[in-house]
């Protein structure tokens, strides 16, 4: 039985990671390339293992880079519409997809316009919420 790729939900989360992918890399690069290594050695010759030095030392060390990248990919697959449409045809109920259909084909301006501003509102809150973390893992270090 062929695998379906296209007019599904699948699709569109396959062609969402495959679009945003590049957002999350970077950040994340840049952040475990400024980490000192020697905090990895000290781990492993102290006797954790290699997932508990992952998770004890890479990740929380690799929080800010995880936030940021997380936060830059957040915001355009929020308002990504052109991917969802193509990939998940009609049928796809993506937040950008349902603002549009409210402006261009239901003609319902103030309930696209307030779903605009939700949309709007969500990018706002998660970039206070980075700015919080991140303002928190400053005054730590």
């Amino acid at each position: 039985m062929p695998l379906t790729l296209l007019y599904n939900n699948f699709a569109v989360i396959v062609g969402l990671v495959y679009v945003h992918l590049p957002f999350m890399v970077l950040p994340l690069y840049s952040a475990l390339d400024r980490m000192d290594r020697s905090l990895m050695e000290a781990s492993l010759d102290l006797g954790a293992g290699h997932m508990r030095t992952i998770l004890g030392v890479v990740v929380p060390l690799a929080a800010p880079g995880i936030a940021s990248g997380v936060l830059i990919t957040f915001i355009p697959a929020l308002g990504s519409y052109l991917t969802p449409d193509l990939l998940g045809g009609t049928d796809s109920q993506m937040i950008a997809n349902v603002i549009e259909r409210q402006f261009k084909r239901a003609n319902d301006w103030p309930f696209g316009a307030a779903l605009s501003f939700l949309l709007m509102y969500l990018t706002v809150i998660a970039i206070f919420v980075q700015a919080m973390l991140q303002r928190r893992t400053e005054r730590r270090s």
